[in-house]
């Protein structure tokens, strides 16, 4: 990763930024500015929406109630959102607030709520979970921020699963072996997305459905139990180490 300032404060909006744009930030926005940050008139922050990169921009006409920013020059240019899914069987609520902060600082693009039989949690709070997302970017410079998507039934996810897509199915009746060696020739060009189960596993039908799938990949994550949040830690490193975006610029698509 290039040279990087992570003691700058970095804030995400939803305004269009560009050099010389102003605005006033949201009501959330000005009070994290005001009262949790403490910003004074003229003090620097860096702003992203996810769209446009990273800008330098100060604060001005700060009262005690009001303030608007002025955006300066860009300091980072958008990424591409990685075509890597993380698939997940929803957590309660802890738990999953830190399985979506994790995700993102670990580079998914895309975050799916997929609804299993043995789910425990079946009504997910998408404003939250983005709300996660959101805070872990700012607070560990992502600017390509994932998408959280709607929950999904496990029947109708696999139904949608393009052919060419790989599926990375971490199963914990997979036979032990090298999760490197497993990936050995696969290919992330078409998109990768990675499914992880609830507490308990996939029932046998359901097991049976996926390892059908016409692009699967079947994962060990090691000889110990990991919980579902450990998990997307576990998965999404070994993915991104073995055909994602931690090898060098050159190094061929496998």
């Amino acid at each position: 990763m290039s040279a990087y300032d992570f003691t700058a404060q970095r804030l995400f909006v939803r305004d269009e930024l560009a050099p010389g744009a102003e605005f006033a930030p949201s009501a959330e926005a000005l009070n994290y500015l005001l009262n949790v940050l403490r910003l004074r008139e003229g003090a620097a922050i860096h702003l992203f929406n996810g769209r446009d990169g990273e800008f330098r921009a100060t604060l001005f006409d700060v009262s005690r109630r009001a303030a608007r920013l002025r955006v300066a020059e860009r300091l980072r240019a958008q990424p591409e959102r990685a075509d890597l899914d993380y698939c997940f069987a929803p957590l309660k609520q802890a738990r999953l607030d830190y399985m979506a902060q994790k995700a993102t600082e670990m580079g998914a693009g895309r975050l799916i709520p997929v609804i299993t039989h043995r789910t425990q949690v079946r009504r997910i709070n998408s404003a939250r979970l983005q709300s996660n997302v959101i805070e872990a970017a700012e607070q560990c410079g992502v600017l390509a921020v994932p998408e959280v998507g709607a929950a999904v039934e496990l029947p109708d996810f696999l139904a949608r699963l393009p052919a060419r897509r790989l599926l990375v199915f971490c199963d914990e009746h997979a036979d032990l072996a090298n999760p490197a060696d497993a990936l050995a020739g696969r290919t992330a060009r078409a998109g990768v997305s990675v499914l992880i189960g609830p507490e308990g596993g996939f029932d046998d039908a359901e097991r049976a459905s996926i390892r059908n799938s016409p692009n699967v990949v079947c994962l060990s994550l090691g000889p110990r139990v990991l919980r579902a949040d450990t998990a997307a830690v576990a998965a999404l490193a070994i993915i991104q180490a073995a055909i994602g975006d931690w090898r060098s610029a050159d190094a061929p698509d496998s």
